[in-house]
């Protein structure tokens, strides 16, 4: 039914959707209340911006290992505009582009998070952005073994996003209808 490859990445992302749902489910409950900002859209957006400082920082290390590689690399030095490119600098970029892509949306998300959801749902934002760089750490480790091997890192990255912006779809579709 499935091949290989799709089953080493069921395998790897089954794992990552559990930790999604219990961190975002239960273990965002043991942020305590006070530790909160304060019920004001202002200290909600700052909340949000200030834990979206760890799915930036993935972002910067994997620009900065691409700079790296590219100035120790004649092969590479003159950027993916004016050459093919080494297959190193073509994994390393690939990694980029999707931290990327991820970082953009997740910081997205925790800015509409912050200022739709009640107050105690901002207890999630800290959850998603520490399984944001745990997933980023294990993508980018993993990428070199394929699919399978990028799997659980892709869906600690992409999983709590997807799961918080359905939440707020359905949140926002439910506080329109009602």
């Amino acid at each position: 039914m499935f091949t290989d490859k799709q089953r080493g990445v069921i395998r790897g992302v089954v794992p990552a959707a559990a930790a999604t749902v219990v961190g975002l489910g239960g273990g965002s409950l043991l942020i305590p209340m006070s530790a909160l900002a304060a019920d004001e859209p202002a200290a909600r957006i700052a909340w949000s911006l200030q834990w979206a400082v760890l799915p930036i920082f993935p972002l910067m290390i994997f620009i900065l290992r691409v700079a790296n590689h590219r100035f120790s690399t004649p092969a590479d030095i003159d950027g993916s505009g004016l050459t093919v490119g080494t297959s190193r600098i073509m994994v390393l970029r690939a990694i980029l582009q999707n931290t990327l892509e991820q970082a953009l949306l997740a910081v997205a998300v925790y800015l509409i998070w912050a200022a739709v959801m009640p107050h105690s749902w901002l207890r999630a934002i800290p959850v998603a952005a520490i399984l944001f760089v745990v997933g980023r750490i294990l993508f980018a480790s993993g990428y070199e073994r394929g699919a399978a091997g990028r799997a659980i890192g892709f869906g600690l990255t992409a999983y709590p996003t997807f799961g918080m912006l359905t939440t707020l779809a359905t949140f926002l579709a439910w506080r329109i209808l009602r």
